[in-house]
C-alpha cells in the first residue's frame, strides 16, 4: 500500500508540473470542495425523489457524521466550499409545490447551519434534474411560477448569509428547448434577489447533464448568458458545469481515461472568457485509482490555469455514501482521526496540488 500511495504521489506531481510548466498563467483557485450527500438519496435522474429515502449526513437524523467530514475537510485539506445537495420532494414533503414542509426544511437546514459552521461557503442544490416526478419544470411540468416559489422561500431564509451559494438545479438534460429552460432559469434568479439575496452567487447549469464539454455546442452557453438579475447585470450568476473523466463521462466508472482538457475545458474556458463569464465546477471526480489520481490532478492544474474563469472544483461524493461507493470521497473514522481517499489525499486536497486560493 505504502508503495502504491508513493507510485499515485508522484504521478499526481509530475501530472501537475507538466501541465503548469506549459502555462501562460497560473493562479491560485477561489474554490475547491467536496459534495455533502444523503438529503438527496432515492432522487432519480427523472426527478422523482421520494423524501422518506433521503439519508441525512447529520449526526442527530442518521448516525452519519456529516459535521465532522466538513470539519476535517476544512482544517486537514483546506477545502473552503460544500455542495449539500437535496430533493425538492424532501424540502415540501412529497408537495408540488413551493411552500416548505417546516420540519423537513429545518432538518436540511441543521446541514447547512453545519456547513456554516466550519467557515466554508455552502451550495444550496436543488437535485432533480429540472424535473418533478418526470415532468420537466416549464415545460409541461411544474411552472415557473411554482419554481420561482420554492426559491423565494429558500432564499429569503439565508438571504443575510454571504456565504450561501444557491445552485438553481442539478443537472438538467433532454430539456426540449434550452431557451425555454434559461427562462426558467431566469424565474429562479429573480425570485432570488427579490427574496433579498442581492449578491451571492446563483448557479446556472446547462442541458446534458450540466456537461463542461457540451455547454457550448448544446447551446447552454447562449441561451443562459440571456439570464440576468433584475437590475439588468450579470453580477454573480455563474455558470455551473460537470465533468467525470471516466470512458463515457457518466461518473460510473472507476477508471479515468481523460483530463478533459481538449474535449470539454479548453473550449469552455475560451467561450467564458469571450463572454465575459465564470463557471464553477460542482461535480467532478473518479475512483481511487492511479488514472484519477493522474487525470485529475491534470485538470485541476489546468483549471488553474484559467482561474480568471474557472472558479474552482466540487468532488462527487462524501457525506451518507458508503466508502466503497464507486467514487467515495468519504473520509474514514479510524481511532482519533480521520483519514482520506486515495483521490482526495493525492489529487484533490488543496494542501496536495497547492492551487487553491485557500491555502496559498
Amino acid at each position: 500500500m505504502a508503495i502504491k500511495i508513493l507510485h499515485s504521489f508522484v504521478a499526481a506531481i509530475l501530472s501537475i508540473t507538466k501541465i503548469l510548466a506549459n502555462a501562460q498563467t497560473s493562479a491560485p483557485l477561489q474554490f475547491a470542495g467536496v459534495n455533502i450527500a444523503g438529503f438527496d438519496f432515492s432522487c432519480g435522474t427523472d426527478g422523482t425523489c421520494i423524501s422518506s429515502g433521503a439519508v441525512p449526513p447529520v449526526s442527530q437524523l442518521s448516525g452519519i457524521d456529516g459535521l465532522g467530514q466538513m470539519q476535517h475537510f476544512v482544517n486537514d485539506n483546506g477545502y473552503n466550499v460544500f455542495r449539500l445537495p437535496v430533493g425538492w420532494q424532501y424540502l415540501t414533503r412529497d408537495q408540488m409545490t413551493g411552500v416548505l414542509d417546516e420540519t423537513q426544511f429545518a432538518n436540511y437546514n441543521m446541514l447547512v447551519s453545519d456547513c456554516l459552521s466550519t467557515g466554508a461557503y455552502c451550495v444550496i442544490d436543488i437535485h432533480n434534474y429540472a424535473r418533478y416526478n418526470g415532468q420537466i419544470i416549464g415545460q409541461g411540468g411544474p411552472s415557473n411560477e411554482i419554481f420561482a416559489e420554492l426559491w423565494s422561500n429558500i432564499a429569503s431564509y439565508w438571504k443575510n448569509e454571504s456565504k450561501i451559494i444557491f445552485g438553481v438545479m442539478n443537472e438538467p438534460h433532454d430539456i426540449p428547448s434550452i431557451t425555454t429552460w434559461a427562462e426558467t432559469g431566469m424565474s429562479a434568479v429573480t425570485a432570488i434577489r427579490e427574496a433579498g439575496a442581492t449578491t451571492q452567487m446563483i448557479l446556472l447549469p446547462g442541458t446534458d447533464y450540466a456537461s463542461a464539454k457540451t455547454f457550448v455546442s448544446s447551446g447552454s452557453a447562449d441561451a443562459l448568458s440571456t439570464v440576468q438579475n433584475p437590475d439588468g447585470t450579470f453580477t454573480n450568476l455563474i455558470m455551473d458545469v460537470h465533468k467525470y473523466l471516466d470512458n463515457d463521462s457518466s461518473g460510473n466508472n472507476a477508471e479515468c481515461v481523460t483530463n478533459g482538457i481538449e474535449e470539454a475545458w479548453d473550449p469552455l474556458a475560451t467561450w467564458l472568457r469571450a463572454n465575459g463569464r465564470q463557471a464553477l465546477n460542482t461535480e467532478t471526480g473518479g475512483g481511487n485509482v492511479d488514472s484519477c489520481v493522474s487525470y485529475i490532478s491534470q485538470q485541476i492544474a489546468y483549471q488553474a490555469q484559467q482561474s480568471d474563469v474557472i472558479l474552482g472544483y466540487i468532488g462527487w461524493s462524501a457525506g451518507s455514501f458508503a466508502t466503497y461507493y464507486v467514487l467515495s470521497q468519504v473520509p474514514s473514522y479510524i481511532g482519533t482521526g480521520w483519514n482520506d481517499t486515495l483521490l482526495v489525499s493525492m489529487a484533490m486536497s488543496p494542501k496536495t496540488n497547492l492551487l487553491v486560493v485557500s491555502v496559498v
